[in-house]
């Protein structure tokens, strides 16, 4: 597997040769950031910039080629200016999933407060409802329907932190704190990341209704 610490060490190299003091954050999200990756997992990296141009976009991505495993490599590239004024129920998730390599995101995180966190599980709950809907009826996908449990466990983390006030990043941990109906879409979700059988109506079925409880839970 591939030593993060090295590898990270790398890539602040060469991205400050390329950017210089233009660099005001890197962090890193996913796996890597959580310390569960494993041999297929990708490199998940936030850079932002005192600005971003296309420009810099083609250069980022050119050194992004000079890179070892670039085909692992995704993440987030922002301007300071875009990701202060982002929509703050996104960087809800955004920040706390970030583990800071340089700098620091405070400044991002203190734009979020209770309303941003309320409209984080609103529009997940949506998301999931309508992706729900559209895969029972249309696509009718196991893969669609692992990834609307993702979604979920993000939101269940968002739901945990209205509850409790902490965030926690690891899924098993949030079995010991979130509530039974939480639990059930979180055993779901790790069940179906290690590769467990899917039950497509049951779990779908299942989904939906937390989905719709959530949403008229916070109108």
């Amino acid at each position: 597997m591939i030593d993060i610490t090295v590898w990270m060490k790398n890539f602040l190299q060469t991205l400050n040769e390329t950017f210089g003091d233009r660099v005001w954050f890197v962090g890193l999200q996913g796996s890597y950031g959580r310390g569960e990756a494993t041999e297929t997992s990708d490199i998940d990296v936030v850079v932002i910039l005192d600005e971003l141009s296309t420009m810099d976009i083609q250069t980022y991505n050119t050194m992004l080629d000079t890179l070892p495993h670039r085909e692992l490599i995704c993440g987030f590239l922002s301007g300071k200016n875009e990701i202060m004024n982002w929509e703050s129920s996104d960087l809800f998730q955004f920040c706390h999933d970030t583990t800071p390599i340089k700098g620091s995101i405070d400044e991002v995180m203190a734009v979020i407060d209770e309303s941003a966190v309320n409209r984080a599980i609103k529009i997940g709950a949506c998301n999931i409802y309508h992706g729900c809907v559209h895969n029972m009826l249309y696509e009718k996908s196991e893969d669609i329907l692992r990834g609307l449990y993702k979604s979920a466990s993000f939101v269940v983390q968002a739901i945990v932190f209205q509850q409790t006030g902490r965030y926690i990043k690891h899924q098993e941990e949030l079995l010991t704190v979130a509530r039974l109906n939480e639990q059930a879409i979180i055993n779901t979700f790790l069940s179906l990341k290690k590769g467990g059988i899917v039950d497509f109506i049951l779990m779908s079925n299942t989904l939906f209704d937390w989905a719709k409880q959530w949403i008229s839970k916070n109108s």
